[in-house]
């Protein structure tokens, strides 16, 4: 399960182009593309480069506890695709 209680960012070489939808997302290591299905999610993984942990970037974006299982899973989606990483100190 994905740990919203640790810091993550972006991987550098992943590319995020904004759509109407939500945005892609492109690893130019893995040759992976992903889509994020929701502006609010877009939100979420810009915070994570500023905000210390998961959680955070989820409250800034403006996800309520009732959504958060929901962006949570999306986020361990995008870990498990490498889009995202721990960020470390």
């Amino acid at each position: 399960m994905f740990d919203l209680n640790r810091p993550w960012r972006l991987h550098p070489q992943v590319s995020v182009r904004p759509e109407p939808f939500g945005a892609l997302l492109y690893h130019f290591g893995t040759r992976r593309l992903s889509f994020l299905k929701d502006r609010t999610l877009l939100a979420v993984v810009q915070q994570l480069r500023t905000e210390p942990t998961a959680g955070a970037a989820c409250t800034s974006a403006g996800v309520g506890p009732a959504d958060l299982p929901r962006y949570q899973r999306a986020l361990g989606a995008l870990a498990s695709s490498n889009m995202v990483i721990e960020r470390t100190p």
